[in-house]
């Protein structure tokens, strides 16, 4: 990896210009007594072939296998050019924008991210990112809260959101006198049934969660939820998967009047799996709530000769403002896998983002087909699907996926370890990155393991 070496000599000049003898000297004003010592358990230093071995190696045992597996973080084709771009010292060293003068291409790179989040999703505003998803979910919860004011602090998340996302909100929003309340799905087409939610009565609530698609794949019957949720006086929050937005309605087109808050994660664009991490959230919403929005936010302006500019125009973070009247105090702006994604939406425009949705939805259908084909396998759910589905087996998940992961396949995610009534249920997801003997490939090795 590229560095810039330190030699005993630069030290020494270094210390020399500020005047210290040594670099203890710069810590002096600790006591003895509170400094360590030794830190005799980590190793000794390595030089640089030897770092560059050991970082080899440990990346070599996390292998390449053949994924199938989705449930939240996807596996597509990243062109080169991307993280050529974004490691460039220009982005990669880049701190958040304060001094507008100075930070130009930054603040430009994420307006121009922010009018591509709002293109997607459909509604008037988009914030420069969060963590992630699952914390996108809950500053999305808390600005519904915000947006009400007063009334009930209830809001609805149905159980086909993604199980990490619901365990993310209730650690953010329990201890703020926010109700969570969980809704059981359809049994048979694993969404949120509005003919049964029209039967219910929920009391009031401050807003209501709407995945698409949801956890299982599955494509919710958003106008109808919309409706009803606006009926009831209350918000519509959407979770989405952004790659999906190039085949499917707009969250801001959803029933008469659209949702209110867009949330998601950013991972499909650009964003390599990384064994889990770094990814970034997504927060969109219309205009009439953005003062209630976590994060922050590049306008467009022109100066005195009506030259075009940029800067941050809101900044609701609490190191911007008092504590007490911050949106959020944990938000970030995950500005490096901002500048990826900005660029790879860039380089594969809107008809490449649509392509790469239409091919993985074809693939996971095809893959479907295959799977099917098998004795004892079939769908699940009887809804229409994005680019996942979730397959019945006759033998349990769990075991079948450790015994593919021997054969260097991922399986993908057994459903009855977070949702126990599934029993031996599998969701798996085809993106294009799948060929057709990949295919074949995975669905000899299940056949093969189920026998």
């Amino acid at each position: 990896m590229p560095f810039i070496p330190h030699s005993d000599a630069d030290v020494k000049a270094m210390l020399k210009t500020i005047g210290a003898s040594s670099i203890e000297d710069l810590f002096d004003e600790i006591p003895a007594e509170l400094k360590i010592g030794a830190l005799e358990q980590v190793p000794p230093g390595l030089n640089e072939m030897e770092i560059s071995r050991l970082m080899k190696e440990r990346a070599a045992q996390d292998g390449t296998p053949l994924n199938f597996a989705g449930a939240g973080a996807y596996e597509h084709h990243i062109p080169a050019a991307v993280w050529t771009i974004v490691t460039r010292g220009e982005f990669y060293s880049a701190y958040t924008p304060y001094q507008a003068e100075a930070s130009q291409g930054t603040l430009q790179l994420i307006y121009e991210y922010q009018t591509m989040m709002t293109r997607l999703t459909g509604m008037d505003v988009s914030n420069a990112s969060l963590y992630d998803g699952a914390t996108s979910l809950a500053e999305a919860v808390l600005m519904a809260e915000r947006c009400a004011k007063k009334g009930p602090r209830k809001v609805l998340v149905p159980r086909s959101v993604h199980p990490s996302y619901r365990k993310t909100l209730h650690t953010i929003v329990d201890q703020q006198d926010i109700e969570v309340v969980e809704i059981d799905v359809d049994a048979t087409g694993g969404h949120l049934d509005p003919a049964w939610l029209a039967t219910q009565d929920f009391g009031d609530f401050t807003a209501l969660v709407v995945p698409q698609p949801n956890f299982f794949g599955v494509l919710e019957d958003v106008d109808a939820l919309t409706d009803w949720a606006h009926a009831k006086g209350a918000l519509v929050i959407g979770v989405v998967n952004p790659l999906s937005l190039a085949v499917l309605k707009a969250p801001g087109q959803w029933g008469r009047t659209g949702a209110d808050i867009v949330c998601g994660d950013g991972q499909p664009l650009g964003v390599p799996l990384s064994s889990g991490g770094p990814y970034f959230g997504i927060l969109a919403c219309k205009k009439e709530f953005v003062r209630q929005m976590a994060g922050r936010i590049v306008g467009r302006t022109t100066d005195l000769d009506g030259k075009e500019g940029f800067a941050l125009t809101l900044q609701a973070r609490e190191q911007h403002i008092r504590r007490a009247k911050a949106t959020s105090n944990i938000c970030t702006n995950q500005g490096l896998l901002v500048t990826a994604a900005t660029i790879h939406m860039s380089m594969l425009g809107p008809q490449g983002v649509e392509r790469v949705a239409a091919v993985s939805m074809d693939n996971t259908r095809r893959l479907r087909d295959k799977l099917c084909a098998i004795d004892g396998v079939e769908v699940l759910f009887a809804r229409p699907f994005f680019h996942e589905v979730a397959l019945r087996l006759p033998k349990p998940a769990h075991d079948i996926v450790e015994r593919l992961a021997h054969e260097n396949i991922v399986a993908g995610f057994a459903l009855g370890e977070e949702y126990p009534e599934l029993g031996d249920a599998l969701l798996v997801c085809a993106t294009e990155t799948k060929t057709e003997g990949d295919l074949d490939r995975f669905a000899a090795a299940l056949a093969a393991a189920l026998r």
